[in-house]
């Protein structure tokens, strides 16, 4: 039977039947292994929901605190001139992110995420810049103290109010206008479209404006304490207030700038040292705490203000509370 089967089959080339042979093994052991079905993709990134998600928080926290000091007109004073300007560039960042996911994934164009990485890029360096308008505007309050509420103060808030904006639209413009990586995608870097070059200048730019305004906030703390040591040598019986109101007062200052630095310094650091070709999850990681700041600057700067407080109970229920209206502002909010 096995020579009748070789005669049948000699007339077959020799690497058909090799070929047949192979395929036949390969079916058996095919047949032999589970079927396992390959994983889906992900139609939406988690990473993108999560920094949507983000700016939707953003955008709601911030609207309330630009309403609020757009509509009281007795909110004027350099003080929240600049924390109104923290709030909009923060809320132009939320929208950012939630545009950025939109056009992600619904309208996927060059022109669109110019547009989108502008807009974000802006709002982020004008509320880094607020950021630090308002160190300088507190340290000059304290260092000036005699003459710091007058006419020339309010000029100069606004001098810094234009300036601020103006360099940040010109750096949200840049992408815009060929500073980008579309044409060569080997100069990309954590964040595309910006290329390797723009992102190491905005975060040399960070750090320059972290160490100056780690600087001013220690100028701010001496000139506390000289002036709690001062109030204290006057009034003996005020000392131990006086060292609980510094030691406050200071205490706040360094959660200020320890909240900054925690939130910024991952992402500078890691846009300085990476690129294009470095996982997405690295950038996503370091990107989410940079906006974790937009979230909490108006915990730090509005909502704790009893002004904007008094005005926000106005604006919901027409009324101010009694623990609010008989509490003096606390001199530790520095």
């Amino acid at each position: 039977m096995n020579e009748d089967l070789k005669a049948n089959l000699s007339w077959l080339p020799q690497d058909h039947l090799e070929t047949s042979a192979t395929e036949n093994v390969s079916a058996a052991v095919s047949s032999l292994i589970p079927v396992v079905d390959p994983e889906p993709e992900l139609i939406v990134n988690p990473w993108d929901i999560v920094l949507c998600t983000s700016g939707t928080l953003i955008s709601c926290e911030n609207a309330i605190v630009v309403l609020i000091i757009f509509q009281n007109p007795n909110l004027r004073a350099p003080m929240f001139l600049l924390i109104g300007s923290l709030a909009l560039a923060d809320l132009l960042a939320g929208i950012g992110l939630i545009i950025n996911f939109i056009f992600a994934y619904l309208l996927q164009s060059e022109a669109t995420k110019l547009v989108t990485i502008g807009l974000i890029v802006a709002s982020f360096s004008a509320s880094v810049c607020s950021l630090l308008a308002i160190t300088v505007d507190r340290y000059l309050s304290l260092y000036y103290a005699l003459t710091y509420n007058s006419e020339r103060t309010v000029t100069f808030t606004y001098i810094m109010l234009i300036l601020l904006w103006g360099a940040s639209i010109c750096i949200g413009l840049l992408p815009i206008m060929g500073w980008n990586c579309l044409k060569d995608e080997s100069t990309c870097s954590v964040i595309r479209p910006l290329t390797k070059n723009n992102a190491a200048i905005l975060s040399v730019s960070f750090l320059l404006m972290f160490a100056l305004m780690l600087q001013l906030y220690i100028q701010i703390c001496k000139i506390v304490m000289r002036h709690a040591h001062q109030i204290a040598l006057q009034h003996h019986f005020l000392a131990t207030s006086h060292y609980v109101t510094t030691r406050k007062g200071v205490s706040t200052l360094a959660i200020i700038l320890g909240t900054f630095a925690a939130c910024w310094m991952p992402f500078t650091l890691y846009s300085l040292i990476a690129d294009y070709t470095y996982p997405s999850i690295y950038t996503y990681a370091t990107l989410l705490p940079a906006t974790y700041n937009s979230i909490i600057n108006p915990v730090i700067y509005a909502f704790r203000n009893q002004e904007i407080q008094k005005a926000f109970w106005l604006i919901c229920c027409g009324c101010i509370p009694s623990s609010l209206s008989q509490r003096a502002r606390s001199p530790s909010d520095v």
